[in-house]
């Protein structure tokens, strides 16, 4: 199996960070307790712009949950026909040879999915297989290609493709000044990812775009669902977010890599390349902490989160394709894709380049 393309689409709406705080703080205006602890807040996440999906006075005008869920549908299938495509074209490959879709998005909810109308909007093919996956957040982009991998590893004559679509910025709630809702006002961003995985005896497995995949493993962590996700109801999405976050990581990832890795006659010391996936600026140094890796290591995570912040499910994709594109490790070089999400769960794909 082999990664055989990568393409992302950010909206053109894209904002300094300091811009989205200053019109926030507007908005809420007095019911804010401490305007500055908010900017500080703000400051502390580590983001210079964003990409909204609509540009800001457009989300004045959504009242509902219906209706930034409507807007959610509009975007997501632009954003994600783009990323499919880029995709596509990166590997070499048309429309018609895509035989799977796994699509992951937590900030949208439609039925049919956005997988089907994606198939008749693009024309793809009828036979294809596909997936929705909804509810995983963060953990998304790396679950949804565990769930690809899977796919060429059954059908090695077969190319699936794994869509991560997010529009966050639509799940703020207006009328939350909890912290949480006050850091995610400051962290989330809009986007899409898509990635191309090639069984062994595809032509486009031949022509050595990307990495190939050597394994992947899971790891749950029982009765840790209020750590993080959402709560959803009427109002729409209520993002939920422990400060045990960190210590779940700090805790657990480690033990978990090493045992992962171990599986494959591996160590951490063996791995010359980790595609992280940007949670924040805590979760990030959590990770980093949790792994013994040196800032160099994880640059590029740092930089996707200073670029376009998190993008929940697309964040780690988006990593994968600056890497791919713009920092390829040397050949043979082993590299560990590396998310975790609400469940609370981790994913990780060993590579190598």
């Amino acid at each position: 199996m082999r990664i055989s393309g990568v393409g992302s689409a950010l909206p053109e709406y894209c904002y300094p960070q300091e811009l989205l705080t200053q019109a926030l703080r507007q908005y809420w205006g007095t019911k804010l307790e401490n305007p500055e602890q908010f900017e500080r807040l703000h400051a502390h996440m580590k983001v210079a712009t964003r990409h909204l999906a609509f540009p800001m006075h457009r989300y004045l005008e959504f009242a509902t949950w219906g209706d930034t869920n409507d807007a959610w549908f509009e975007v997501a299938q632009e954003l994600g026909q783009l990323a499919i495509d880029r995709a596509l074209d990166h590997a070499g490959l048309s429309r018609r040879d895509l035989h799977a879709l796994f699509v992951v998005s937590v900030t949208g909810i439609a039925s049919p999915s956005l997988d089907a109308r994606l198939i008749n909007r693009m024309n793809l093919r009828s036979d294809i297989k596909r997936t929705p996956i909804f509810g995983v957040g963060c953990v998304g982009g790396a679950l949804g290609l565990t769930r690809a991998a899977d796919h060429t590893l059954a059908y090695p004559d077969q190319n699936a493709a794994i869509l991560a679509v997010e529009a966050c910025t639509l799940t703020l709630k207006r009328d939350d000044l909890s912290t949480t809702n006050l850091i995610a006002s400051g962290l989330f961003g809009d986007g899409a990812a898509a990635v191309i995985v090639s069984g062994s005896q595809t032509e486009a497995q031949k022509t050595d775009s990307g990495p190939e995949i050597l394994g992947s493993g899971s790891f749950f962590y029982p009765d840790t669902e209020e750590i993080m996700g959402w709560d959803i109801s009427e109002g729409g999405f209520k993002i939920v977010l422990s400060p045990l976050l960190m210590d779940l990581i700090r805790r657990n990832l480690g033990p978990d890599v090493d045992a992962f890795l171990s599986r494959h006659g591996l160590s951490r010391g063996d791995i010359g390349n980790w595609v992280i996936h940007t949670g924040g600026p805590r979760v990030l140094e959590a990770m980093q902490d949790a792994l013994s890796l040196k800032q160099r290591d994880v640059q590029l995570s740092w930089d996707s989160l200073s670029r376009i912040g998190n993008l929940s499910s697309a964040s780690v994709l988006m990593v994968l394709e600056d890497g791919l594109k713009n920092h390829r490790p040397q050949p043979g070089v082993l590299g560990l894709l590396l998310a975790m999400g609400p469940g609370f769960c981790s994913e990780m794909i060993l590579l190598r380049w």
